[in-house]
């Protein structure tokens, strides 16, 4: 059984999508995201997406020509073309071979859900999105086992962490720091890295905290 996982996040305020602009822009919800290729210009994407909106604009302020192509109620489906390696979140995902199965905006917040084959890969992607979007947020990852239940998973970002954290972090588990019993007390860790007992103990307990608090406030 395939135990890829399932990502689900957010980037608030996105300044390329255009999905996204829409939503800010008419203080409404964006849903029912479509892409499909033109086989006489494979290399544009044409996206179609719901807008459920509070008010209505004169026109979009966006960086192509959005049209509107059916309306009812205060729901109307808008249509734009982008290349196929545009910048966007949703282009940055697929050029990993990321399909995205789910797409949506409410205001200025993209919430985007796709699936990685294994957590290499999940953590390509989302290294490639923090390099371009400082707002990106992981809320929720999940991974299938084989009694067809979910697991809920923590991503662990270590660049929270300094260099010089994560060589006092590393240092000290691969001396056995954390074991128990302890192969090596912190004398033994300072020694080695050539710092203080104190230094030390300011390093781990500053990597420690970085840590617990993105897995025990990932809800």
């Amino acid at each position: 059984m395939a135990a890829g996982i399932r990502a689900e996040i957010k980037i608030d305020d996105p300044g390329d999508c255009i999905v996204a602009q829409a939503a800010a822009e008419t203080s409404g919800r964006a849903h029912s995201v479509s892409k499909s290729t033109n086989p006489s210009a494979p290399e544009r994407v044409t996206v179609e997406f719901m807008l459920e909106a509070e008010m209505e604009p004169d026109e979009f302020d966006v960086d192509t020509d959005l049209s509107s192509i059916f309306s009812y109620g205060s729901s109307t489906v808008y249509r734009f073309e982008r290349g196929l390696d545009g910048d966007c979140p949703c282009a940055c995902i697929e050029q990993f071979d990321c399909p995205l199965v789910d797409v949506r905006a409410h205001g200025s917040a993209l919430y985007l859900t796709f699936h990685a084959p294994d957590m290499a890969q999940l953590q390509t992607v989302i290294g490639a999105l923090r390099e371009r979007y400082a707002t990106l947020d992981v809320q929720r990852l999940l991974q299938s086992q084989q009694e067809h239940t979910e697991q809920n998973l923590v991503f662990v970002d270590r660049n929270t962490l300094t260099d010089r954290q994560a060589e006092v972090l590393e240092t000290a588990h691969r001396m056995g720091y954390f074991e128990h019993p302890k192969r090596a007390n912190a004398g033994e860790v300072a020694d080695e890295l050539g710092i203080t007992g104190t230094t030390l103990t300011e390093h781990l307990a500053a990597a420690q905290t970085k840590l617990l608090d993105a897995i025990l406030d990932h809800e």
